[in-house]
């Protein structure tokens, strides 16, 4: 694996470019760790002519329990880093950086490049389907803490009950390569037993780590609960960005995705294989060196 240093932000500002130009430039996506690979999965399955840069932030993984001053910390080193790669749309793949972080990225990538999050497509997609429902939220603790979906929600859509829940250990445990099998059943299953999750018609998946234990989620629920995961939902909200702006490539990219992690683990290495077939180009890259 290979480390390299950040380029200066004053060294940035040169090579980046303003929306509308460069339709054959990457889409940029970054999650704490293996989690957003589940977005990017699905934009590459929407979008398969765009090429992807992916940063899993290893080193920092979970962001659930980090302060919102180093989360912000970690989510604009990355964007920066993804400015210099020239991507067109920086996605932040991940529910907590989305709900802490957002506006400094959006600040960083103004005039420079698209951006969008995980939460508010999940919100105008629930939004639309549940009026007077009850629904869940399960996420880490940053994510619930912040309440950023009991606030949207009532912003879109005022008489939706909203119960959350934070489930700290799931995302280190997926992490860890520990899904769909017993351990993974057992935790999962004592999470969702609490008296607040009773009687919801439908639960978000409110972190991108998730979908990889919805299947597990799904057969807890033995009526029609609808379990709602962000990646095909953030996949459709990239396509309608880059169209506004008619930044969609047309044909199909002569450079491999490229996939980079703050710390290399083999987790990371089989999960990017889960997800994405042939060649892989795997890089450490610790860029707050």
């Amino acid at each position: 694996m290979q480390n390299q240093r950040l380029p200066k932000k004053e060294q940035l500002s040169k090579s980046v470019h303003s929306p509308g130009s460069q339709a054959g430039h990457p889409i940029g996506i970054f999650d704490s760790g293996i989690g957003g690979l589940t977005v990017a999965s699905a934009i590459h399955r929407l979008l398969p002519n765009e090429r992807l840069i992916y940063f899993g932030d290893t080193a920092h993984v979970p962001y659930g329990d980090k302060s919102a001053k180093a989360i912000k910390g970690y989510s604009e080193g990355i964007t920066e880093f993804l400015l210099d790669k020239q991507c067109k749309i920086v996605v932040i793949a991940c529910n907590t950086a989305s709900s802490v972080a957002f506006r400094n990225v959006q600040r960083l990538c103004s005039g420079k490049a698209l951006t969008t999050n995980v939460i508010d497509p999940m919100v105008q997609y629930v939004s639309a389907k549940y009026r007077d429902e009850k629904i869940g939220v399960i996420g880490t603790k940053g994510t619930i803490n912040s309440r950023i979906y009991p606030r949207k929600f009532k912003q879109k859509a005022e008489s939706l009950q909203v119960s959350s829940a934070a489930t700290p250990l799931l995302c280190p445990m997926i992490e860890e390569g520990f899904f769909n099998n017993t351990i993974s059943k057992t935790i999962i299953y004592d999470y969702l037993s609490k008296n607040h999750l009773d009687d919801i018609q439908a639960l978000i998946l409110g972190c991108t780590h998730y979908p990889l234990i919805k299947k597990e989620v799904e057969s807890y629920y033995k009526r029609d609960v609808e379990v709602i995961d962000s990646s095909e939902i953030v996949a459709q909200k990239v396509q309608d960005l880059l169209s506004a702006q008619s930044l969609l490539a047309t044909k199909k990219p002569t450079a491999k995705n490229r996939f980079y992690i703050s710390d290399y683990t083999e987790s990371f290495e089989a999960s990017t294989r889960l997800f994405f077939t042939g060649d892989i180009h795997l890089q450490e890259m610790n860029i707050w060196k």
